[in-house]
């Protein structure tokens, strides 16, 4: 297990939970082919930032920031990805925030009181937690509850018996049902998250110390993106079969752990709050984090992640996305619009990742291929594509 686990349970987060079951719910199986194009993507991406990291040593905003060094436009595109990246992650904050804090509400109550409470003890305790630098030391325990959900979805699915003509259907036919689009966004933008772009680069380092290790970073990459991938798949799809197909609607933690009452029955809130907390916290943290590693790499702060401001970074995310989650915005809606935001930043950060990776100056013959940047290109085109229809709807 490398960094690619790491990016993997970021990714499988109370976001992915949540927009996995909604596309389910509301469009069955029809938009399971844009988890398996962000799947794809995400590999393509994360491979790229993996190699960048392992090859320079570099992480992608330390690199970014030396490209630019002499450039008249250094500022005002430090400025813009700097600020998309920093509010991009306040919002997908407050989407980990709020997830983790409907787990607590599945198994306590659905109330207004209980769900601020928890939003206040998840940011004091993730706060606490980078502040202290003992996140590795809950780390394990709280991927062990994620994973305990995740096998919770693979026994649900071979229960429910979703129907496999519908769902290869649904993975190699793209269509895009009424009203799907924020939704199709969503999913995107839950899987092929740009924050795990800094965050990978930065994580290579740490476990392998040069070229040599590039097949060792892609198989990592591969097997743990490809892994979290199917994870989306599998729950879409069971709620496709379980509550599309019984024309179930889900407005709260109650209705999307009916997903597991096949398997649990009675105890279903239990196994999708404790693995909602987990997911919801494990984010919290890991979005933070990278903002920290970004931020501090981009304006090239001293003393990395030790210093002041990678903290006051680090804490500022966590309140600005308690601050929104307390806004008293439903917590579905948050997560969703969370991973739609995201969806939006994804082809700054992906353009400026490609323009790093094309410098042989940088990377010497590590630098893209033309299959690289073809597959690069493509995932460029289709978020850019997908963002500017959403924004040309908004409009109209």
């Amino acid at each position: 297990m490398g960094p690619g686990a790491l990016i993997t349970a970021a990714f499988i987060g109370p976001g992915t939970v949540t927009a996995c079951t909604l596309a389910g719910v509301e469009f069955g199986y029809a938009l399971l082919w844009a988890l398996l194009f962000a799947t794809l993507a995400t590999i393509v991406l994360q491979e790229m930032a993996a190699r960048l990291g392992v090859v320079t040593q570099k992480g992608l905003g330390e690199t970014l920031s030396e490209l630019l060094d002499r450039s008249i436009w250094k500022w005002p595109l430090v400025l813009l990805v700097g600020l998309a990246l920093y509010l991009g992650n306040a919002a997908y904050e407050a989407g980990n925030l709020s997830g983790a804090a409907l787990g607590i509400s599945a198994v306590a109550g659905e109330s207004d009181a209980v769900f601020a409470a928890s939003i206040v003890t998840l940011a004091l305790l993730a706060s606490g937690l980078l502040l202290a630098g003992t996140y590795k030391q809950v780390e394990k325990v709280l991927l062990v509850l994620v994973a305990t959900m995740t096998a919770s979805f693979i026994a649900t699915f071979a229960i429910v018996r979703p129907d496999l003509g519908a769902m290869m259907t649904g993975l190699f036919v793209p269509s895009i049902p009424d009203g799907a689009l924020l939704t199709l966004i969503a999913l995107i933008g839950t899987t092929v998250v740009p924050y795990n772009l800094f965050l990978h680069s930065t994580a290579v380092r740490n476990r392998w110390s040069g070229p040599d290790d590039l097949g060792a970073v892609r198989t990592d990459t591969v097997i743990a993106i490809g892994i979290g991938g199917l994870i989306a798949i599998l729950i879409a799809s069971t709620a496709a079969a379980s509550l599309f197909a019984a024309g179930i609607s889900a407005e709260s933690a109650a209705d999307l752990a009916q997903q597991f009452e096949p398997l649990f029955g009675s105890g279903s809130k239990y196994v999708l709050g404790i693995g909602l907390f987990a997911a919801g916290l494990t984010s919290a943290i890991t979005a933070p984090l990278a903002t920290g590693y970004a931020m501090t790499e981009i304006l090239q702060v001293e003393g990395g992640q030790k210093s002041r401001v990678f903290r006051a970074i680090c804490v500022s995310v966590i309140v600005i996305g308690a601050g929104l989650s307390l806004t008293g915005i439903r917590p579905i809606e948050i997560i969703v619009t969370a991973q739609f935001a995201n969806g939006l930043l994804l082809p700054i950060v992906a353009a400026f990742l490609l323009y790093v990776v094309n410098q042989e100056a940088v990377l010497g013959h590590h630098a893209n291929g033309k299959m690289a940047n073809v597959l690069g290109g493509f995932v460029l085109l289709v978020a850019t594509g997908l963002g500017a229809r959403l924004i040309l709807a908004a409009l109209s």
